[in-house]
C-alpha cells in the first residue's frame, strides 16, 4: 500500500512537491488515498489516509491512470470555498504523471500503457496520491519519453502557469523583452526558459544573494539580473537602462505593493514592487501579467495605461479547469509546446541543489468511500 510517512517528498522549483508512488498489480478491492482534513481547526496541517474502492473504469470519456509520482501544491482553501467545493476531506495531489491501465469506451487519445501526465479537476473524488485514479482524458497529455516521472508530475503545473502567461495573456515573440519578477521561483524558472526558447530578451530580479547566483548561471544568459534583497536596487531605473529608455513589452510579476510603505509589511516593502513602478517601466503596448487577484488601479493607473496602449492580464492557473468553454489541458499543453525542437530540454530539472524535503502529520486511518 502506499506509506506517504516514509516516503521522501522532494521540493522541486520552490514549488510543488513530487514523489514516487509505489502501486501493486494485485487486484485489491481497495487501496489508501490522503486527504486534507477541511474541517481541522489547528493551524497544524493535517491529513488523513482513507480507504478508497479500486473502481474499474464505467464512464465512457475516463481514463483509469497508475499514479507513478503525484506532486503536491498549495490547496486553495478560498478557491474552494468560493466555488462552494468545501468539504471535510479534500483529496490530496493534483498533478500526476503514470501508465494507463484501462480506458473508458469513447476516449479517443489515449490507449492501455500509455505515459501520460495531467492535472486533476477541482473537483475530483480521487486523491492523487493514491495507486490510481480515474480522470477525464481532457485532463491528461502524453509525457515526453525523455522525462521522469518525478520532473513531469512537479514541473507540469508551472510550466502551465508560464506557458500560459507568456503565450496566451501576452502573446510573446522574438526579440520581445521581458521582465520576469522572482526568477529563481517555481514559476520564474520555467518562464525564464520559456521566454529565452522565443527568443526573448530577458530581465530578472532576485530576492537574495543565492538566487542572483542561481540566475547567473542561466544559459543563455540573462540580460540584467536585478538583486531586490537589500531594498536599494531601482527596478525601474533598471529596467529603463536595459531598453534604452523604452520599457519592457512584457511583465510578468510575482505580486506587488498596492499602498503606501506605511500600510505594507516590511517584507513586502523589500522585496515587491509598487504597482506604479510596474506600470512606469512597461513599454508602448506592453503587457502586464499579475498574479495579483487583488489588484486595485486607481484612475491616474488607468490613464497612464490608456497613453501607452498597455494591457494588464490575470493569471489565474486554475481558469482552463473552471471554464465550461476550455475543459481540455491539450490546448494548452506546454510539453506540446516545444515538441518541434527539444521536447524537455526547456524544462529540465536545474535546480537539484535547491531541493528540499517536505514532511506532514498524518492521523490515524479512516474509512471513506
Amino acid at each position: 500500500m502506499v506509506d506517504v510517512i516514509s516516503a521522501c517528498i522532494f521540493l522541486h522549483f520552490h514549488g510543488s512537491k513530487s514523489l514516487e508512488v509505489p502501486f501493486h498489480r494485485d487486484s485489491q478491492m481497495t487501496m489508501k488515498g490522503l486527504y486534507f482534513q477541511q474541517s481541522s481547526t489547528s493551524e497544524e496541517v493535517t491529513f488523513v489516509f482513507r480507504d478508497r474502492e479500486n473502481l474499474p473504469v464505467t464512464e465512457d470519456n475516463y481514463v483509469k491512470l497508475q499514479v507513478k509520482a503525484c506532486a503536491l501544491s498549495q490547496i486553495n482553501t478560498k478557491l474552494l470555498a468560493e466555488m462552494k467545493m468545501e468539504k471535510e476531506f479534500f483529496p490530496v495531489g493534483r498533478e500526476v504523471a503514470g501508465i494507463v491501465l484501462d480506458v473508458g469506451s469513447k476516449v479517443s487519445f489515449f490507449q492501455p500503457d500509455d505515459e501520460v501526465v495531467g492535472i486533476l479537476p477541482l473537483d475530483s473524488e480521487d486523491p492523487g496520491l493514491c495507486e490510481a485514479v480515474r480522470v477525464h482524458e481532457h485532463y491528461l497529455v502524453h509525457k515526453p519519453e525523455k522525462v521522469t516521472w518525478t520532473e513531469a508530475a512537479g514541473t507540469i503545473r508551472d510550466g502551465l502557469r508560464a506557458y500560459t502567461a507568456l503565450h496566451y495573456l501576452s502573446h510573446l515573440s522574438p526579440g520581445k523583452s521581458v521582465l520576469i519578477m522572482d526568477g529563481a521561483g517555481a514559476l520564474g524558472t520555467i518562464a525564464i526558459q520559456l521566454a529565452h526558447h522565443r527568443g526573448a530578451k530577458v530581465i530578472s530580479t532576485a530576492c537574495s544573494l543565492e538566487d542572483k547566483q542561481f540566475l547567473e548561471r542561466f544559459r543563455p544568459p540573462i540580460a540584467r539580473v536585478i538583486d531586490v534583497s537589500n531594498g536599494k536596487a531601482h527596478v525601474t531605473d533598471s529596467c529603463l537602462e536595459e531598453t534604452g529608455g523604452l520599457g519592457v513589452d512584457i511583465v510578468l510579476d510575482a505580486g506587488v505593493r498596492l499602498y503606501s510603505k506605511d500600510d505594507e509589511p516590511a517584507e513586502k516593502l523589500q522585496l515587491l514592487p509598487h504597482k506604479h513602478d510596474i506600470i512606469t517601466l512597461l513599454g508602448v503596448g506592453g503587457h502586464w501579467v499579475t498574479t495579483e487577484e487583488n489588484l486595485q488601479l486607481d484612475p491616474p493607473d488607468s490613464h497612464c495605461l490608456f497613453l501607452k496602449g498597455a494591457a494588464v492580464a490575470f493569471l489565474n492557473d486554475e481558469v482552463w479547469n473552471l471554464s465550461n468553454v476550455q475543459q481540455d489541458l491539450s490546448w494548452m499543453n506546454p510539453f506540446h509546446y516545444t515538441r518541434q525542437k527539444s521536447p524537455w530540454k526547456l524544462f529540465r530539472k536545474i535546480k537539484e541543489e535547491r531541493s528540499k524535503l517536505f514532511s506532514f502529520n498524518v492521523l490515524s486511518q479512516t474509512s471513506g468511500g
